[in-house]
């Protein structure tokens, strides 16, 4: 087990902006194209939820997360890239937990595992997906036998 430093302190970020648009006349296609420009930019999280809009039409939420220095780039790529004529964004607080990265071994290889502290104390482990998923393709196994694997590890050696 080996075990790396915190990460950062727990802490709450006061300098975050939620930023959201309601489309109604957008193709689907687009909004790939979209999430992947406002990553780009800089955006913590890009997030798209179906809603009905006026006259019953279907439509979606786009909502993101990001700096507050950075509202004006995603503004601007929400106005040239989507069929919004309006944006909504207001002040966010996000709570940080503190986080410690440590390694699990499994039968094929090694995972990262992130852990989240609040107030000191182990509140989440969470496997790197990416790790995983490289695990379950070169082996041809499932991506939950693998992240089962990782659950018992931890079950076994890192909960304090």
């Amino acid at each position: 087990m080996s075990q790396q430093f915190l990460h950062s302190e727990e802490h709450v970020d006061q300098e975050m902006v939620k930023v959201e648009v309601n489309l109604d006349d957008i193709s689907g296609e687009w909004l790939g194209y979209v999430m992947d420009k406002l990553f780009e930019a800089g955006a913590n999280d890009v997030f798209y939820t179906p809603i009905y809009m006026k006259k019953n039409r279907p439509g979606v939420m786009l909502q993101l997360l990001c700096e507050q220095k950075k509202v004006e780039v995603m503004k601007k790529i929400l106005f040239a890239e989507t069929t919004t004529l309006g944006i909504r964004y207001y002040p966010l607080y996000v709570h940080r937990l503190a986080r410690k990265f440590y390694k699990v071994q499994t039968p094929w290889g090694e995972v990262t595992v992130k852990q989240g502290l609040h107030q000191g104390k182990i509140v989440q482990n969470a496997p790197e997906y990416e790790d995983c998923r490289k695990i379950a393709q070169e082996n041809n196994i499932p991506i939950k036998e693998v992240y089962q694997k990782i659950w018992e590890e931890i079950g076994r050696n890192h909960r304090e």
